[in-house]
């Protein structure tokens, strides 16, 4: 079972948009992935606002900024 994570963005980002698009076939094969809208936060908006789309394991913090693929998002999650 791959792990949890969550797919920092925001409404309206492109890149994000992008990045979703590299995510939804693993996700459809099982990976939960949840949108955390970094506007919604000011903490992560400080955090994330001027690399998002990233993409966090919730297991072990582990973050892996984008562009990435979907070869790369599996290396990531192994």
């Amino acid at each position: 079972m791959p792990p949890e994570c969550q797919l920092f963005g925001t409404l309206g980002c492109h890149l994000c948009e992008l990045a979703e698009a590299e995510l939804m076939p693993l996700v459809e094969h099982g990976l939960m992935v949840e949108l955390v809208d970094i506007a919604e936060n000011e903490t992560l908006f400080e955090a994330y606002g001027l690399r998002i789309p990233v993409l966090r394991r919730v297991d072990n913090g582990a973050e892996l900024g984008w562009p990435f693929d979907v070869e790369q998002v599996v290396a990531f999650l192994r």
